[in-house]
């Protein structure tokens, strides 16, 4: 029993040699098994280029080691799940190359600013041609006669008249008052109000001799151009067909006169009167 026991061994006759170790031969013996390890600077940082090499490097020692257990026939993982453990490795070093990589300044394309519309510029109308006052005298007129037609053209167009209108009043003025505004002797009343001259003709006056007891208009309305020639107007209106008549049958209808024919020979006259004051 005491045989078994290693405390109880007998001494052995066999003296002990006690070993020495040469230092050269330590080297040798430590280069040969295990080389010393690096000293240690601190962690080490990893950056987007080792994070690359250590990515290659992990992909070529997972072929090697599929080769090589293919080859010694020794039982690895399947390669599938290498694969997938190969992908998994490089997913994160994308991420990992993402976080550490400095982000990339885009460049802005600055947005052109709108330019605005250019306003639409009204455009004036025209003015109308102011008509002198005192129109100079065509036709052989005297100024009082020129007058006295423009005030009779003035009245036409503020009735919007046609210019035919214009013509046949013109020369039934000047047939009729030879264009001037005229009292009568059979009225001492028409002297009170402004004319040119008197006539005799029962109790005509104005530059049409309109009869105020034909229901014309009282003397001093009749007195007035103005008013005659919107007298004049509103009756050769009422004529059926007036415009188509010849100058002295739309005359005569509105004047019913003792001589129907004389108007004709004014036609030439008026129509040059009522182009210059037109």
């Amino acid at each position: 029993m005491h045989a078994d026991h290693p405390d109880t061994q007998q001494p052995s006759d066999t003296p002990r040699v006690r070993r020495t170790i040469d230092p050269a031969s330590a080297e040798r013996t430590i280069g040969r098994h295990r080389a010393p390890e690096p000293a240690r600077r601190g962690p080490v940082r990893s950056t987007p280029a080792r994070i690359a090499v250590a990515t290659g490097v992990t992909c070529c020692l997972g072929l090697i080691g599929v080769v090589g257990a293919r080859e010694t026939g020794q039982h690895h993982e399947p390669v599938r799940e290498v694969l997938a453990d190969r992908a998994a490795t490089e997913q994160r070093a994308s991420r990992d190359f993402e976080r550490a990589a400095p982000p990339v300044a885009v460049p802005v394309t600055p947005i052109p600013a709108a330019t605005p519309s250019p306003t639409p510029t009204k455009k004036k109308a025209p003015k109308k041609p102011v008509r002198p006052k005192h129109p100079r005298p065509v036709a052989g007129l005297d100024q009082r006669q020129m007058d006295n037609a423009k005030a009779i053209v003035d009245t036409g167009l503020t009735m919007k008249m046609p210019r035919r209108a214009l013509v046949v009043a013109v020369a039934t003025a000047m047939q009729e008052s030879n264009l001037y505004n005229l009292a009568s002797d059979v009225l001492p009343e028409s002297f009170d109000y402004p004319h040119q001259g008197s006539g005799s003709d029962h109790d005509s006056v104005g530059l049409f001799q309109q009869r105020p007891s034909s229901g014309w208009g009282t003397v001093a309305e009749c007195m007035r151009p103005a008013y005659a020639a919107r007298a004049f107007f509103t009756a050769l209106n009422e004529v059926p067909g007036w415009i188509e008549m010849s100058l002295t049958a739309a005359a005569q209808a509105v004047q019913v006169s003792a001589f129907p024919d004389a108007y004709a020979k004014h036609e030439d006259r008026a129509t040059t009167v009522v182009a210059a004051l037109v």
